[in-house]
This record gives C-alpha cells, structure tokens and sequence, in this order.
C-alpha cells in the first residue's frame, strides 16, 4: 500500500471517530465537516438563497448525434474524453426511449446541483459542500477519497480521479485520489461568463441549453419555468435539483 494510501486511510478513520459516526450498509453519515472558505461556501453573510443557478434543457433542440456539450465541458476542464469506468465524465449524453410511445429522447445527463444533495450529506469531511449560490463543488484539499458521494448520488453525476492528472487548468484544480463532477463551471460563473457546455450549445449545437438564476423571476429561465412544463429526474428523492427538463413529460 502506498503512502498516500496509508494517510486516506488513517484520515477517514479519524475522521469517522471525531464527528462520531456509524458507517454501515444503507446508513448516512449526516454530520458535514468545514474547511473552505465561508465566503465560497455562503456560511455567512447575506447572499445565502439570493442567486440559486440553474440549467432547462429542452430535449427537442437536443439530438442523439450531437456531443458539443460534452466536447465543451471536457476541453475547458481538461478531461480526457474517454467513456472507459475509470475515466472522469461531467456530463454524459442519454439515450431514452419511451415504452409506450415509443419515442426517443436524447438529453445531457450532469451534476443536477440538488438543493438537498446527497452527497453533501455523506461527506465525513465536508469536501462535498453546496455554495451559497447553489452549486455543489467539491474541495480537493479535503477529499479523502472515500467516495461516498459517488455511492449517494441518484444520478451517478460523480466521477473519480484514478489517475494522475497532468495539464490541468489552472482555473479547475484536480486530482488523483479526489471525487469531482460537474460544478456548473464556477469559475466562469464567478466571472460573469455562462458554463461552457451552454455557450457550446448555443453556438454550434442545437441552443437546446438555458442557464439562469431560478430565483430571479425576470430571468429567462424563472419565466420559461413557470410557464411551461418542466421535470426534475428522480424529483420523489425530494433531491430538489436545479437541473430541469423539458419535453420528457
């Protein structure tokens, strides 16, 4: 075993024994660490729930043969494009079909940015967190690798790091051993730009991708929400995710 090995596993332990939890089959680990900022995690101040982002994907501009979001959300964070089990995937295109109708359906398949995420609630460290924006990120520096949140989340949206990472982007730090997944391209947010995969979409895809702050009701995406309708997969969960569908219905 390794000597990283070795100190992910000694961490976990003693992370388990200080917040006093139980693991077990078909238990959650409830109690969250801190660790980030609180200016990033919106542990304080005013802004928490002001600006909740969110994504409406309109399944009938979204075609089985195109891949540009997928392109995109690889190339500004330097995935390696590869399907394989250990490769890490942000988003994956779906492929759906209709049973009684027959229909088919092809729709982007991401992080879902859930108000009440899963995988923020089995974090024994607080790596999995949920900014005050609404986007759930994952801090590096306190991901043990247990990957937990991989287990949790009813979506499968989280990849893991099995490699080592090379020509990173300096602007989405990663690495080997860590959890990730689809963080709405914070860094581009955090500078007033829209996430890559939306702006690939509407340039040289099928504009099937609409991005927005679902608590501002002059938004274009709070409008078209509220007047048509719309799906959140697996919405029974109660996960609440600001990842919304349309066409599916």
């Amino acid at each position: 075993m390794s000597e990283v090995n070795k100190e992910r596993r000694h961490l976990l332990g003693a992370g388990a024994a200080v917040a006093g939890l139980v693991v077990a089959p078909g238990v959650f680990l409830v109690t969250a660490g801190k660790g980030r900022a609180d200016e990033e995690a919106g542990e304080s101040g005013p802004q928490w729930g002001k600006v909740r982002w969110g994504m409406l994907v309109d399944t009938a501009k979204c075609s089985s043969g195109c891949t540009q979001c997928v392109s995109a959300c690889d190339k500004e964070n330097h995935l390696s494009g590869e399907t394989l089990p250990t490769s890490s995937q942000w988003i994956r295109k779906m492929e759906l079909t209709d049973r009684e109708t027959g229909k088919n359906y092809s729709l982007p398949m991401m992080c879902q940015h859930c108000d009440n995420p899963p995988c923020v609630d089995v974090c024994p460290t607080g790596a999995s967190f949920k900014r005050w924006d609404g986007i759930v990120s994952v801090d590096r520096h306190l991901c043990i690798g247990c990957r937990y949140c991989l287990m949790a989340c009813p979506y499968k949206a989280r990849s893991f790091v099995h490699h080592p990472v090379t020509d990173q982007n300096p602007d989405v730090p990663r690495g080997q051993g860590c959890a990730e997944s689809c963080d709405f391209c914070k860094h581009r947010i955090d500078e007033g730009q829209i996430p890559a995969c939306v702006e690939a979409c509407g340039s040289t895809g099928g504009g099937a991708l609409l991005f927005g702050d679902l608590n501002d009701p002059k938004s274009e995406i709070s409008q078209r929400v509220a007047t048509i309708a719309t799906l959140q997969v697996r919405a029974d969960l109660g996960t609440e995710p600001a990842v919304r569908y349309e066409g599916i219905l």
